[in-house]
């Protein structure tokens, strides 16, 4: 879905600094956008002997990405599990974590493991919007919409043209995908807060000229 998309977008520009530095084939390919292609690389340096730990808990991360973008959210959680004993304090991974415990329907045991992401990168509006799913799920309706709307004051105008497309794939907004946040836009993202199956972030196939 897009969320994951653009996770792993940002998980790759923050960490190829890192690990590109190597100039390994299965590193270039851990880090590769096409997920069978990350999944295969990341597996390879996972299973080559030798590797500093350093490395492994970022393969580990990038295939449990990848597994989650490829909707094997299991997979993933085991993947994440090892690259945060690595590297405990790894907020991308304790905040994707908490999203595939979200999407198998465990959503609270997601909470710990968000919060944890929030204290250690405070304002990140992928780490908000993931708690809002989760308190979403759990029916803490106000607490939801709240982080809802710090997502969007911390994401700014992409954040809110992804909520806008997702909302008008719901038929709850008819507005402009401008990123603007509006009285008709709050409107349909409380509305859709208010229902613990509604997901206001569109598929990964819809939108990608707008939101782009």
């Amino acid at each position: 879905m897009f969320y994951l998309r653009v996770l792993s977008a940002i998980v790759a520009v923050a960490l190829a600094g890192v690990a590109v530095a190597a100039v390994d084939d299965p590193m270039i390919d851990c880090l590769s956008e096409d997920n069978e292609r990350r999944i295969t690389g990341c597996s390879t340096l996972i299973d080559t002997p030798g590797v500093p730990e350093e490395q492994r808990g970022l393969a580990h991360g990038m295939r449990a990405l990848a597994y989650s973008v490829l909707g094997m959210f299991e997979k993933a959680i085991d993947d994440y599990d090892v690259a945060l004993k690595i590297k405990p304090d790894f907020p991308l991974a304790l905040n994707n974590r908490a999203w595939a415990y979200y999407k198998l329907g465990r959503a609270a045991e997601g909470v710990a493991d968000v919060n944890a992401a929030l204290r250690l990168s405070p304002g990140s509006p992928f780490a908000l919007d993931t708690r809002a799913h989760i308190k979403q799920a759990l029916g803490d309706v106000p607490a939801a919409i709240e982080d809802y709307e710090m997502a969007i004051f911390a994401g700014g105008a992409p954040m809110i043209k992804m909520y806008q497309c997702g909302l008008r794939a719901l038929n709850l907004y008819d507005g402009p995908i401008n990123g603007v946040y509006s009285s008709p836009l709050q409107k349909a993202l409380h509305t859709c807060a208010r229902d613990p199956k509604c997901d206001p972030i569109p598929a990964d196939s819809e939108c990608r000229p707008e939101v782009s």
